[in-house]
């Protein structure tokens, strides 16, 4: 089953120093029919303006994944971590029984766009995890990489929820294997695609439940990312 999310047809909002789109109920948009698919709760893409950001706040009980398409991120949290992330880089969060950190776009005239994709825990309370990886652009370059894994996958990154996440940026055709019992959220972040027949574009999101192989044939250079899980 595939299931086409365009972009128009998701929430949004528009606070002056941030844009965001929101795959999922957060913040002033709700809608009880879309809360999550599976354990991924929160899917935004934020534009970030310039000398601005997210001021400290608090997190629990959330597994955070950034992911920045352009600009640069700056982070500080409560445990010492202070850092700059740039395109492609990846930052995680396990926030366990509670994590204050800030994100920020210090740069003075460059936009910030990333990704953050909030998974739930296979539990309350685990303790916390913080780390980020400054992956290679030819890493992704005609080809899946595998950003984020469960901790007994093979990624750099691994938090405690059994997920799978994939990044590449190509103009050639790739193909995905899905296990059976697994689905995937699937993320046009740049270009356009056709993905088993369906023509996703820049913003553009689908749930695939179901389907045995994922076709991607980029009609221009692309830059997707997906998250394949335990079906539910």
């Amino acid at each position: 089953m595939l299931k086409k999310l365009p972009k128009e047809n998701m929430g949004k909002s528009n606070l002056g120093w941030l844009e965001s789109r929101f795959h999922f109920s957060f913040a002033e948009y709700r809608n009880p029919n879309n809360m999550n698919f599976g354990v991924l709760r929160v899917l935004n893409d934020d534009i970030v303006h310039p000398e601005s950001g997210f001021d400290t706040h608090p997190h629990a009980n959330m597994e955070i994944i950034s992911y920045v398409v352009n600009g640069e991120i700056t982070h500080k949290d409560s445990m010492g971590n202070s850092e700059v992330l740039k395109r492609g880089e990846v930052q995680y969060l396990s926030a366990g029984d509670g994590i204050y950190h800030s994100e920020h776009n210090l740069h003075k005239s460059d936009d910030l766009r990333l990704l953050q994709i909030w998974i739930l825990p296979p539990q309350a309370g685990l303790p916390r995890l913080y780390g980020s990886f400054k992956f290679k652009e030819e890493q992704r370059d005609n080809k899946f990489l595998k950003i984020v894994s469960s901790l007994d996958g093979d990624s750099k990154i691994k938090i405690y929820q059994d997920i799978n996440i994939y990044v590449s940026e190509f103009d050639k055709k790739l193909e995905y294997k899905i296990e059976k019992n697994r689905q995937v959220y699937f993320v046009q972040i740049e270009g356009k695609a056709e993905v088993n027949g369906t023509i996703l574009e820049n913003g553009d999101a689908m749930e695939i439940v179901d389907e045995e192989i994922l076709n991607i044939n980029p009609l221009i250079k692309s830059h997707i990312l997906f998250i394949e899980m335990q079906k539910k």
